[in-house]
């Protein structure tokens, strides 16, 4: 999808505000819903994702599975809130070696296991809003030791909320991004203010 495209230091394949959000996604919901709401922390509409199994109720991007992203940008941000829920997603990436590589993140994994192609690990979100960064880079030399090429899928699962899904061509401050992408800093302003 992006391969052939000129990609700037921020990439965005999901923002909640657009007019279809969604377009570049795959849905899957069993047991659960994916919808559009306002979340009252920071007071913006924001994709929701719940369902009793993480694993039936999930949207993967790019929608088609014979299409890739080539998104080559090494750094994965995920603007999402923690529903006090199990929550996993997925990247996949092609190395150096032009294989396919699996990074499984979930906050219900308690140990890093590496059986190739896939790297699963655990992840502790924080009460309320998070910015989860990914340094693909790096990731991909640890855990396969090969180099990372580009990114080919993501796949979140339920239980989130997601503000914004976008790539970095390196690790960004809240600070130093646009205001549009920013969600924590904007939470602990709204915090401090009541």
């Amino acid at each position: 999808m992006y391969r052939n495209k000129f990609q700037s230091s921020l990439l965005s394949i999901l923002y909640s505000l657009g007019s279809k959000p969604l377009e570049l996604w795959e849905q899957k919901v069993k047991h659960g819903h994916i919808q559009r709401v306002t979340d009252k922390d920071i007071r913006s509409q924001v994709l929701e994702l719940v369902g009793v199994n993480v694993s039936t109720t999930f949207i993967t991007c790019p929608a088609d599975p014979r299409r890739t992203l080539g998104i080559k940008l090494p750094f994965l941000v995920l603007s999402i809130k923690n529903m006090e829920e199990h929550f996993t997603f997925e990247i996949v990436v092609l190395d150096d070696q032009n294989l396919r590589r699996k990074f499984r993140l979930s906050d219900y994994h308690t140990t890093t296991q590496v059986k190739p192609p896939v790297c699963t690990m655990p992840m502790r979100l924080d009460y309320g809003w998070n910015q989860v960064q990914l340094d693909l880079l790096d990731f991909t030399k640890t855990a396969f030791q090969t180099n990372y090429a580009e990114t080919l899928r993501v796949q979140i699962h339920a239980n989130c909320r997601i503000r914004r899904v976008y790539f970095t061509d390196r690790m960004y401050s809240e600070e130093e991004l646009p205001a549009e992408y920013q969600v924590t800093l904007r939470f602990q302003q709204q915090r401090a203010r009541q």
